[in-house]
């Protein structure tokens, strides 16, 4: 079986478990449970080969806990971050689950146990609370602890018996994925909620390839609104030449979605030390304010929500609103984010931020924003999408790069919005679609009904600061094309015929009328 296929059915058989376990409950709220078990999985094998180290001789899910001294524990904590007994090992706890009559009080006690062996620790905000919803005495497993029971050993029967093969970069690979494809899997079924916490691999690959271009290494990645971490871990994924010297960062106001962005960290084998997600408001409550700048912004906000804005009339004076002189209006947030991600961007990077299409040509405070970012020579570039690519919406979106290093005053718009697969539910970019994007975005030349680079007077004066894409590109005229002549002579070829049409029926008819006269 290729490596393509055992992907394909992993993910094929990791959707009928959570289909299968869950029953009568709703999937969205059985994500977590789905979700955690495989989270626990992962964290089992990896501490597991962490403390064997390729010693085929030591199997650790078969030491007694008693073995475990306190500084073997001490130096796996501060290298994995966590510790894990062989007693309370994944494997251990599922091979017995379905007869274990104390399952979900044995469970709740090992992740207070795995999260409680990093305080003191400089991993200790890294673990903390991410089994808080793992709620194994929550009613939605059941009323009695026994189908509470049934249903955990379920879904750890499930995930144990998933084929991931011997704990190498390639098994990594293949739980990250399954991890990936379940969070997508849920998000598509979600309805608007699902868009919130995940962007679509093939929308994040693009957004990752624009605020990476062209760099070398990155100090760190960042994501102001992080959702599950998908984009920032895209980066990871396909820049893995690149050196991300500081790590991954990332706030998330939903503390559900803050432990799945962490989780999805670990699964995806980046350590405790080199990703640091916090929870918390990023607009009236940011994080980060003494890591900044980073090299590297990517980030999909939530489009037009409202904030607390000039209601708060401090904000005003805010070191990230305080330069464009106004604040984004109460009723919609967007630029406040765009905002955010330019004060907290380097002088060598680059920001690409997903944006309601609105923004780009409402008046007002978002005007007066957009005056600001172009007067400043801020926008690189601003790409408009191809409806229904995102969960949860179908609007056609735009991305915004922003730069501190442009070469010139041009302001480049692409028209991608007719860069799209039909799939089943939701549009798709092929990876085609991403490299035709990236040439344009790369080269800055421009290309009939596609890409155009508009001088600054252009913008500033002749269009007052209008920065959507349909003003300067020019869409193609699908319309057929008529020739008035041929069509003419046809025309009148048509009378003719219709007009001796008309004769012989004429003539018909007389015919028959004096027959019956006859008669």
């Amino acid at each position: 079986m290729t490596s393509i296929q055992q992907r394909a059915e992993l993910q094929r058989r990791i959707w009928q478990i959570a289909n299968d376990v869950r029953g009568a409950v709703d999937g969205w709220d059985f994500k977590q449970y789905v979700l955690g078990a495989l989270f626990y999985r992962f964290i089992s094998e990896n501490f597991a080969s962490y403390i064997e180290g390729g010693d085929e001789s030591v199997n650790y899910a078969e030491l007694p806990d008693s073995v475990i001294t306190a500084d073997i524990k001490d130096d796996a904590v501060k290298t994995k971050g966590y510790f894990i007994y062989p007693s309370q090992l994944f494997a251990k706890v599922a091979a017995s689950a379905s007869t274990n009559e104390s399952l979900n009080t044995d469970l709740a006690a090992i992740f207070a146990a795995i999260e409680a062996s990093a305080n003191g620790y400089p991993s200790e905000h890294d673990i903390k609370g991410l089994f808080a919803d793992f709620d194994t005495t929550s009613n939605r497993l059941g009323n009695t602890v026994k189908d509470k029971n049934t249903r955990l050993a379920a879904v750890l029967k499930g995930v144990a018996e998933l084929e991931f093969g011997h704990f190498d970069a390639a098994h990594i690979d293949l739980f990250g994925d399954a991890y990936e494809f379940l969070i997508s899997n849920y998000a598509a079924n979600a309805g608007k909620s699902g868009g919130e916490f995940f962007t679509p691999q093939h929308v994040s690959k693009l957004i990752a390839q624009l605020a990476m271009h062209k760099q070398t290494s990155v100090n760190k990645i960042y994501d102001p609104a992080c959702g599950s971490g998908s984009l920032l871990l895209q980066a990871k994924k396909h820049f893995d030449a690149h050196i991300i010297e500081d790590g991954f960062f990332g706030q998330e106001i939903n503390h559900t979605t803050y432990n799945l962005a962490r989780m999805n960290m670990f699964l995806h084998n980046v350590n405790y030390d080199k990703f640091n997600i916090q929870l918390g408001n990023t607009l009236i409550d940011p994080h980060f304010g003494d890591d900044k700048p980073f090299d590297a912004i990517v980030s999909n906000p939530p489009y037009s929500v409202k904030w607390i804005g000039s209601d708060d009339p401090t904000l005003i004076n805010d070191e990230r609103f305080a330069p464009a002189g106004v604040l984004a209006p109460k009723s919609k947030a967007d630029f406040a984010f765009v905002l955010h991600a330019l004060s907290y961007l380097s002088s060598k990077g680059r920001a690409a931020i997903v944006c309601f299409p609105g923004i780009f040509y409402r008046g007002g405070a978002e005007q007066k924003i957009r005056k600001y970012l172009v007067d400043n020579n801020y926008v690189e570039t601003v790409i408009s999408l191809a409806p229904n690519l995102f969960y949860g919406t179908t609007i056609a979106v735009n991305i915004l790069v922003l730069s501190k290093h442009k070469t010139d005053t041009t302001t480049q718009f692409i028209d991608a919005s007719g860069l799209f697969e039909k799939k089943t539910n939701n549009n798709e970019l092929s990876d085609a679609h991403i490299a035709q994007i990236m040439q344009a975005f790369d080269s800055k030349a421009n290309v009939d009904h596609f890409a155009k680079s508009v001088p600054f007077e252009q913008v500033a004066a002749a269009n007052d600061y209008n920065l959507s894409v349909s003003s300067y590109v020019e869409a193609r005229d699908n319309r057929e094309v008529v020739d008035i002549a041929q069509l003419n002579a046809e025309l009148k070829t048509t009378v003719a015929r219709i007009d001796q049409l008309r004769k012989d029926i004429d003539t018909i008819v007389a015919e028959i009328e004096g027959e019956e006269l006859q008669a």
